[in-house]
């Protein structure tokens, strides 16, 4: 079986998620993190604002289900991830992970800290506070960067 990519995520959780993951993008983070123009490119848009990204969005969507390039889903997730730093920041607090304002080095074993059910804990501590797709999508990012999960999340009705 092959190991899930950041792709499978978005595909698995379902165009209905993915369209307020792309509303959820903040210009503004894209700029401050200094992503705001290979996001643009990325995208293949000439120029990137709130109806571009929103108009180019179905696009979007079948590129990822085209492309068998990880490239695309990276983009879309860092931009996504630094759109929603606070929510980052709460939940790491809330499983103890260490950080640094949200970011931890890549080379260390985190997995230790993500322990039986951290999932439905993560969800039943901020499904209310944050919006769903937005917050499902940072559990299965953070479930396969860190725990190398094979399965995306979703949480029960």
């Amino acid at each position: 079986m092959e190991r899930m990519q950041l792709a499978d995520i978005f595909l698995r959780m379902g165009q209905d998620k993915f369209d307020p993951l792309m509303r959820s993008v903040s210009l503004g983070s894209l700029r401050t993190y200094q992503l705001f123009d290979a996001f643009k490119t990325r995208l293949h848009l000439h120029k990137l604002n709130s109806e571009t990204l929103r108009k180019a969005t179905p696009r979007v969507w079948a590129r990822l289900q085209e492309e068998n390039s990880g490239d695309l889903a990276a983009e879309l997730s860092q931009a996504i991830l630094i759109s929603h730093m606070d929510m980052i920041k709460a939940v790491l607090d809330f499983l103890k992970v260490p950080h640094e304002e949200g970011f931890f080095a890549k080379d260390g074993d985190l997995s230790g800290h993500l322990t039986e059910g951290w999932q439905e804990r993560v969800w039943e501590q901020f499904s209310a506070q944050y919006p769903s797709a937005t917050l499902l999508f940072y559990i299965n990012h953070l479930a396969l960067e860190v725990a190398k999960a094979e399965e995306v999340f979703a949480p029960r009705a």
